[in-house]
């Protein structure tokens, strides 16, 4: 068993003027204790060095990215980054809040098998593990999927199907449950729990989604947002700050219902079926989804929800028809078609195309059909979602939640019609997320724009929600109610 120390720690990321690296400190004298055997919850403001932390105590950082400038993390006493690469792995293992970073093979199993090889487990031993960490998770019959067909929450169980085959002593996790559906989150969180309670498993989750954690939860950290303060709450503090968040609030959350003879059908399903393989994803005979309404679309991991949000935005084969504005999307020429729809992607690394953030923000006002408003806007924007002072940053060195604010700005200003959203509230904390659905809310009503909206993130996003269609048993249906 380890206890992890952090003990006056500062790191900082690379900056173009290295002499000058107390400047760009992104931890500054933090230090803390996380118990041996005790499920600990990390919790702060998107940004605030969360994920950095976390890949400090694994020992990927320093190695492979930014300066330790002082300080030390240890495992039961040993510095991290003098134990060795082989005996570091036995010892903690680390699931990121992208699983598509860590993943290098094709399939589910032959990844865990890789995950093996690399602990050096002997062969006789590889399959019953394999056999124990799918069954655990609940995935057994993903085993010979390939990874990159996987649904988003289909990929976070296989990363923690990894981190369970693995067999260290202690777990980081960074957002495992970001993209899981509820149903789903319950049963994982479940799963980590028992492991803490009868393998005595040091667990430790930074998130900001913090539903379901209450009965879990041994000891809650705050990290401040600049990273200069790790506070270890109290029982009472942490109560307070888990109850803020409780499914009753969802659950009780009633939406209208949409009443055909006063709507405009903007996007209309006809005999349409989409397939993932052998497995039928959806077989729907009509559908209308409604211009100038922001419309939720839930379902379980894998039901199909990002695979209709592709065929809309053709960019998968379909089965019968999918018409937009009546002219049938899979006639319609790309520049057109992308003219009047937008998909914002679930994972914001793919949908930049330059450097820094002040390249993206460019191109999109170049190609904005709103330019004016958005040019007028802007510096407000950007002060409202604090990505202000960081236009020069490369992009891929933002944090989860400021990649994925500066993702759907920019692709909001580019001001299509239609936008399709693929989880995009993953990695937010709740203050970012009232912050975005605040921007999202103006845009969608100054630039009289039609959302579609995928997402398990459903805490706070009622005051955004026009109407909820729910993707179940190959059938989309609207209901009455935030929650299914």
């Amino acid at each position: 068993m380890a206890t992890v120390s952090v003990n006056q720690l500062s790191f900082a990321y690379p900056s173009n003027d290295d002499a000058n690296v107390d400047a760009q400190l992104t931890l500054d004298q933090l230090s803390t204790e996380f118990p041996t055997g005790q499920f600990s919850l990390l919790t702060g403001p998107s940004g605030s060095g969360k994920s950095t932390l976390l890949k400090l105590i694994s020992g990927l950082y320093p190695q492979f990215a930014g300066h330790q400038v002082a300080g030390e993390i240890t495992l039961d006493g040993q510095p991290v980054d003098q134990i060795d690469a082989e005996h570091r792995a036995a010892m903690v293992a680390m699931m990121f809040q992208n699983p598509n970073e860590q993943f290098a093979m094709d399939t589910v199993e032959n990844e865990l098998i890789f995950t093996l090889e690399n602990q050096q487990v002997a062969p006789s031993e590889m399959a019953d593990r394999v056999d124990h960490a799918l069954t655990y998770v609940g995935i057994d019959d993903l085993r010979h999927r390939q990874l990159n067909s996987l649904s988003g929450g289909e990929k976070q169980k296989v990363a923690l199907a990894v981190i369970v085959v693995m067999a260290t002593d202690t777990i980081l996790l960074d957002e495992p449950f970001a993209s899981v559906d509820p149903d789903a989150r319950q049963v994982l969180l479940a799963k980590l729990s028992q492991l803490q309670r009868e393998e005595h498993k040091t667990i430790i989750i930074a998130d900001h989604d913090l539903e379901d954690y209450a009965p879990l939860v041994d000891q809650m950290y705050l990290l401040n947002a600049g990273g200069t303060e790790l506070t270890h709450l109290s029982s009472t503090e942490a109560s307070d700050r888990l109850n803020q968040f409780t499914r009753e609030t969802v659950t009780e959350t009633s939406l209208a219902l949409p009443k055909p003879e006063d709507e405009q059908a903007l996007i209309t399903l006809d005999h349409l079926h989409l397939q993932a393989g052998e497995r039928v994803l959806l077989d729907q005979p009509d559908f209308k989804f409604y211009q100038n309404r922001v419309t939720l679309l839930t379902g379980l991991n894998g039901s199909g929800k990002s695979t209709l949000l592709t065929a809309i935005a053709k960019l998968r084969r379909y089965d019968g028809s999918i018409k937009l504005a009546d002219k049938e999307v899979s006639k319609l020429r790309p520049k057109p078609l992308y003219r009047q729809l937008g998909l914002v992607f679930q994972d914001a690394s793919q949908q930049f195309l330059n450097v820094t953030v002040a390249e993206e923000l460019d191109l999109s006002l170049k190609n904005s059909q709103q330019a004016d408003y958005f040019r007028d806007k802007l510096d407000g924007f950007l002060t409202e979602l604090h990505l202000d002072g960081l236009q020069e940053q490369v992009v891929y060195s933002l944090s989860g939640g400021q990649k994925k604010k500066l993702q759907i700005l920019e692709m909001l200003m580019m001001a299509t019609p239609v936008l399709l959203f693929d989880e995009p509230f993953t990695g937010l904390d709740f203050t970012s997320l009232q912050q975005i659905l605040q921007l999202m809310k103006q845009v969608v009503r100054d630039c009289h724009q039609t959302y579609i909206i995928v997402s398990h993130q459903l805490f706070g996003i009622d005051t955004l929600i026009d109407y909820h269609v729910a993707l179940a048993d190959q059938q989309l249906q609207y209901v009455g109610r935030l929650a299914q």
